[in-house]
C-alpha cells in the first residue's frame, strides 16, 4: 500500500526521457549484466521508482543506477537517502540493512549484502493490513528462524502481500544461481505454504491482484520445485510442478502453464521418464505459443530434445534441436517471461550438449560443454559448477582424460561455495569413468584422490 506520504521523483522521470518504461526496464537489465548483476526490472517497477512508492532503491538496484548514470549519487537521481526511510511501516521503504554473514565471506574478500547475502533475510516482508510473519532462509549451516504464517481476521489481500510474494521467488533464484538447492529447499517451503494459504483464504478487490497473487504463488512452487528438483527430491518436485500447473489452469494463466510444463519435462527427462519428457514438452509449446516469446518456444523445443535423446530418437532430437536454434536466434522479446533470465547462448550450448551426451555422442556433447563453460557469466556460480561438471563427464566418456580431470578440479574449486545433489551426482559419474581410464595419469590420479578426500570430509558427500 503505497503511503499518502508519496513524492513523485521527477528527475528519475526526467532521465527516462522519451522511452516507454519498458524500454527504460530494459535498459536497466542491459546495465546491471554489464557488472554482473541480476536485476528483474520491468516498466512496473520503474512506475513505483517514479511515483515515489520506492523512496530509496535496494543494493543490487542501486549499483545499477550507479554504473547507468556515473559519477551521479543517488540523491542526483532523485532518491532519498537510505538511513532516512529505514524502519518506517509505509510501503515506500528502502530495502532493511543487510544481514550479519552466516558465513564466512566468499575469496577475495567481497561481502555479500541482501540479494547477494548467502542468507535470504526476509521472504515475506512486514507491511499492509494483512501481514505475513518474516521467513528467514538459512544456507550454508545457518538456522533457519522458525517462520510464522500469520492471517489477519479480515483476510484481505493487497498489493503488499503479492508484492512479498513475488519478492519471494526472485530472491530464492538469486539465491539459487549463487549457491545451488541443497541448503534451500526446505526453509522455502515455508513461504510457499504462506502463499497458498493467502490464495485459501485472502479476498482481494481487484481482479488485477487476484492474478498476480495466482501467478505469483504457482510461480514459487515452480521454484520450490526446482530446489527439490535439484536437491534430488524427485517426488516432492514432481508435486510441486503439479502444484503449479493446477493453479496456472485455474487462473488460465498461459504463461505458467508453459512454465510448469517446461520444468515438468525436465524433470521426467532427469528421472528416466523421456516419453513423459516429450510429451510435456508438446504441451508447453501449445501453451507458449500465442505469448510472443521465441526464447520460450526455444527452451521448450529443447526440453522436448531431450526427451527425445532419452529414447533414443537421433533425428527427432537433431529436429527439436534445429526449431530450438532457430527461435533462440530470434533474439529477446517483450513477451519473454522474467524466469527466463537464465537461458542464455551457455544455457543453449549446456542443453544441446546434454542431448548428445545421452544419444552417446561424447565428442559432439564435449564440444558444446566447451562452449557452454567459455560463455558462462561467472556471477551465476551454481550454473558454472553444473557446466564444468557435465563437460567433465562427457570429456572423461570421449576419453580425454586429462582435460577431463583439469576441468573436473574446476567443479570442485565451485563445490565449497554450491550446494546441489544434481551436480555433485555428475561429477561422481565421471569420476566412475575416469577411475576405469585413469591408467597412470598423473592429473586423472591428482583429481581423483582429491575427489575421494572432498567426499570423505563433507559430511553431504561431494
Amino acid at each position: 500500500m503505497v503511503s499518502t506520504g508519496a513524492v513523485p521523483n521527477l528527475v528519475f522521470r526526467q532521465l527516462r526521457g522519451q522511452r516507454s518504461a519498458g524500454e527504460f526496464a530494459a535498459a536497466v537489465r542491459r546495465a546491471a549484466r554489464e557488472i554482473g548483476e541480476q536485476v528483474a526490472c520491468d516498466a512496473r517497477y520503474i512506475g513505483r521508482v517514479e511515483s515515489g512508492e520506492i523512496r530509496c532503491p535496494n543494493y543490487a538496484y542501486e549499483r545499477v543506477f550507479l554504473h547507468m548514470f556515473p559519477g551521479a549519487s543517488l540523491a542526483d537521481l532523485g532518491f532519498s537517502a537510505r538511513e532516512s526511510v529505514r524502519g518506517r511501516g509505509a510501503r515506500v521503504v528502502s530495502e532493511p540493512p543487510p544481514p550479519e554473514p552466516a558465513a564466512p565471506p566468499e575469496p577475495g574478500g567481497s561481502h555479500h549484502t541482501d540479494e547477494e547475502s548467502d542468507v535470504l533475510r526476509r521472504v515475506f516482508m512486514m507491511s499492509g493490513t494483512a501481514t505475513v510473519a518474516a521467513a528467514s532462509l538459512g544456507l550454508g549451516g545457518a538456522p533457519a528462524s522458525a517462520a510464522r504464517i500469520s492471517l489477519p481476521a479480515q483476510r484481505r489481500v493487497g498489493e503488499s502481500e503479492v508484492d512479498a510474494v513475488e519478492q519471494a521467488v526472485r530472491r530464492i533464484r538469486v539465491l539459487d544461481d549463487r549457491h545451488g538447492a541443497d541448503g534451500l529447499y526446505r526453509q522455502a517451503s515455508r513461504p510457499l505454504k504462506a502463499a497458498y494459504e493467502l490464495l485459501d483464504a485472502g479476498t482481494t478487490t481487484r481482479r488485477a491482484t487476484a492474478d498476480r497473487l495466482h501467478a505469483g504463488a504457482g510461480e514459487l512452487a515452480i521454484s520450490v520445485g526446482w530446489l527439490a528438483h535439484d536437491s534430488g527430491r524427485f517426488g516432492d518436485a514432481r508435486s510441486h510442478y503439479a502444484e503449479a500447473l493446477a493453479t496456472a489452469r485455474l487462473a488460465g494463466d498461459a504463461g505458467l502453464e508453459a512454465h510448469a510444463f517446461c520444468n515438468t519435462s525436465f524433470l521426467a527427462r532427469d528421472a528416466g521418464r523421456p516419453r513423459e519428457a516429450v510429451r510435456a514438452a508438446e504441451a508447453g509449446q501449445r501453451a507458449a505459443r500465442t505469448l510472443g516469446s521465441p526464447r520460450l518456444l526455444a527452451l521448450l523445443a529443447l526440453r522436448e530434445a531431450g526427451g527425445r535423446a532419452g529414447l533414443g530418437d537421433r533425428t527427432g532430437c537433431d529436429r527439436a534441436i534445429g526449431r530450438a536454434r532457430a527461435a533462440f536466434e530470434r533474439g529477446a522479446a517483450g513477451g519473454d517471461p522474467e524466469w527466463m533470465s537464465f537461458f542464455r547462448e551457455a544455457e543453449l550450448e549446456l542443453l544441446e550438449a546434454q542431448c548428445w551426451s545421452a544419444l552417446g555422442d561424447w565428442s559432439r556433447a564435449a564440444r558444446h560443454g566447451r562452449r557452454a563453460a567459455a560463455l558462462q557469466d561467472a556471477h551465476f556460480t551454481r550454473n558454472l559448477a553444473l557446466y564444468r561438471a557435465q563437460l567433465t563427464g562427457d570429456l572423461a566418456r570421449a576419453g580425454r582424460v586429462e582435460e577431463a580431470a583439469a576441468t573436473g578440479h574446476q567443479v570442485l574449486d565451485l563445490l565449497d561455495r554450491v550446494q546441489s545433489s544434481r551436480i555433485r551426482g555428475m561429477v561422481a559419474g565421471a569420476v566412475r569413468v575416469l577411475e576405469a581410464r585413469a591408467g597412470g595419469v598423473s592429473a586423472a590420479t591428482s583429481f581423483l584422490t582429491r575427489h575421494r578426500e572432498s567426499t570423505t570430509s563433507s559430511p553431504s558427500g561431494v
